[in-house]
């Protein structure tokens, strides 16, 4: 008995497409790059129930015959090589012949094209079974209806999250398209509700719509022009940053792609500028000629692998750091090395990931839940401190006293960011206020959220922010969840929420960078992560932006103060981000230093 045999045509082509189409937005980024291959200069997309229920994606572009039409719908059929050697030269965003087929095995779906000048004709194709084509109505380019998508594999259904979330997905990666083909109009709707409007653009005006004034009014350029490789685009200065990487776009050769390689060489560039788990953002496109590159090493096509990664790596950091200085008002540095020296600025991949290890190491970290010496501090984690005042010329430290804890008493503030104190053996203890206060409001809030909800003090006038039409619905989905840290906001139009009160602790802070910080988290919470998670993660959010700032003058008693709350303060050594509070510098560290032992 044979227990080897081939699988039937329609569960091959149903394994496959779970490797094109593992969502909604998965459809929804085939159909529309291959409208961009047909040079479809307006695109409408529809989506209800999240991409589920229906996807509709319409384009003036070239448009099908009847005999096209036909061949469209079979796998590995494709108008996009037009000879096998073009396989290593690819120039367009699909070139497989898988995705209508693949949507096809899975869906409900129905192509209706028309040429210019020619007859519209339309086929249906169900659970993977072809109809035939049809004589039909419609205007010149290609109209896609997707309906009831994965019901020929309802395991695969099972899977997917919310209609909110799954529509999310989708325009993200419509929004990404839109940024990388700026001449092409797009126009997006989910349930009806337009959340995507964009007219045809230069790629200026494109990025003012779609990354937001804040962007517009903190980037420069970069650009730069090797023998092979062209890069332009824009970057924000260090003083814009987001929680998360979601606002770095790069687009090679007009593909929207997430590699690796490109996104370590920003971080390399910004490594230096900006804090530890903050993310730049910036929108970078490079060409290059096709050969130099492969698009064929990951089924949704979103990394790349270089046929010289280095010089690739070298020439973005070079020219963002140039750009950089640039922007921070220094001179600009010298012209960009030829290719054969750019692997000198290359860096390692695995220094970025043990970056936060080559940080000095802590001598004697702080036990928790907090350190036996404890007595009342009038530190009060979400105290607002008063306007910055001149501080005397020659102010005295305060005098040592007997109930000064572990952490000392505080000698100065040196620039204005780092407390200086002398421990009670000798040592010298460094202690970063901002990492500081952020983990004392962190864990005051922490403590009311387990008492039942956070405090919340409302506004004298509510504060409407402004945010892209996605990033205000993920809030307003969060809305109940945010309440219970005291954080009340409610819908204000299409891209607006209003702010009606604050956690207490965090005083009066700008609500604005707050909600975008929290919405970019909110856009990586899968639903499966437990309530408990995804409130601990949005308190730390609201602790950083309710903590005292880098460069704010503290006095003697509120630098001894806040020493006195770390002690008598679970986790208190490092931030809610992971990064050290203080560091102790003792006897052995000096001797060691000059070299005394």
């Amino acid at each position: 008995m044979n227990r080897i045999r081939l699988l039937s045509a329609t569960t091959a082509d149903r394994i496959a497409a779970g490797e094109v189409v593992e969502r909604p937005a998965a459809a929804v980024k085939e159909l529309v790059e291959n409208a961009l291959d047909a040079g479809a200069r307006h695109l409408r997309i529809s989506l209800e129930g999240g991409g589920v229920s229906r996807i509709l994606v319409e384009d003036d572009g070239a448009g099908m015959s009847a005999a096209d039409l036909a061949l469209a719908v079979e796998r590995h059929a494709t108008s996009k090589l037009p000879e096998e050697a073009a396989l290593f030269r690819i120039a367009t965003l699909g070139f497989r012949g898988e995705a209508l087929p693949s949507i096809g095995a899975v869906a409900r779906l129905v192509l209706t094209s028309r040429l210019p000048g020619a007859e519209a004709h339309s086929l249906a194709v169900e659970g993977g079974l072809k109809g035939e084509v049809r004589p039909a109505s419609g205007a010149p380019g290609t109209r896609v209806e997707v309906r009831d998508l994965f019901f020929a594999t309802p395991a695969r259904r099972k899977f997917l999250k919310s209609p909110g979330t799954e529509a999310g997905h989708a325009v993200e990666a419509v929004r990404r398209l839109a940024l990388a083909w700026p001449e092409v109009a797009f126009r997006m709707e989910v349930e009806g509700r337009i959340v995507l409007n964009l007219a045809a653009a230069d790629r200026a005006t494109r990025l003012h719509a779609l990354l937001g004034p804040d962007f517009a009014g903190a980037c420069v350029a970069v650009t730069g022009a090797w023998s092979d490789l062209d890069l332009a685009g824009m970057a924000a200065l260090p003083t814009l940053t987001r929680a998360t990487a979601a606002e770095q776009h790069l687009v090679v050769n007009r593909r929207p792609v997430r590699d690796p390689l490109l996104r370590a060489a920003l971080r390399v560039a910004y490594r230096d500028l900006i804090a530890y788990g903050r993310h730049p953002v910036a929108a970078l496109f490079l060409d290059l000629p096709p050969e130099l590159v492969d698009v064929n090493v990951h089924p949704m096509k979103t990394e790349l692998r270089f046929r010289d990664a280095g010089a690739v790596r070298g020439a973005l950091i070079s020219a963002l750091r140039r750009a950089l200085a640039v922007g921070a008002g220094e001179q600009p540095g010298a012209p960009p090395p030829a290719p054969a020296d750019w692997s000198a600025t290359e860096v390692d991949a695995g220094e970025l990931a043990g970056f936060a290890e080559t940080q000095p190491a802590l001598d004697g970290p702080l036990p928790s839940p907090g350190f036996q010496a404890q007595r009342p501090a009038a530190w009060q984690p979400g105290l607002r401190l008063p306007p910055s005042t001149p501080r005397p010329e020659a102010a005295p430290p305060p005098p040592a006293r007997s109930d000064d804890g572990p952490l000392g008493r505080p000698v100065a503030q040196l620039m204005d960011t780092y407390i200086l104190a002398e421990a009670p053996d000798g040592a010298l203890v460094l202690v970063d206020q901002h990492a500081a206060h952020e983990r004392l409001t962190h864990e005051a809030l922490r403590a009311q959220l387990l008492e039942g909800e956070v405090r919340s003090q409302p506004l004298l006038l509510p504060a409407v922010v402004d945010l892209p039409a996605q990033e205000a619905e993920r809030l307003r989905e969060a809305a109940p969840t945010l309440a219970r840290l005291g954080l009340e906001l409610e819908g204000f139009g299409p891209g607006a929420v209003l702010v009606r009160a604050l956690p207490a602790l965090l005083g009066n802070p700008d609500p604005a960078p707050l909600l975008r910080d929290l919405a970019a988290e909110l856009a990586e919470w899968e639903e499966t992560t437990a309530l408990e998670r995804r409130l601990d993660a949005a308190v730390a959010r609201l602790a950083c932006h309710g903590s005292i700032r880098a460069g704010r003058r503290l006095k003697p008693e509120e630098m001894a103060a806040l020493l006195r709350q770390m002690e008598a303060t679970p986790r208190a050594s490092t931030c809610s981000h992971g990064r050290p509070t203080w560091l102790r510098f003792g006897k052995a560290e000096f001797e060691r230093l000059f070299g005394r032992r």
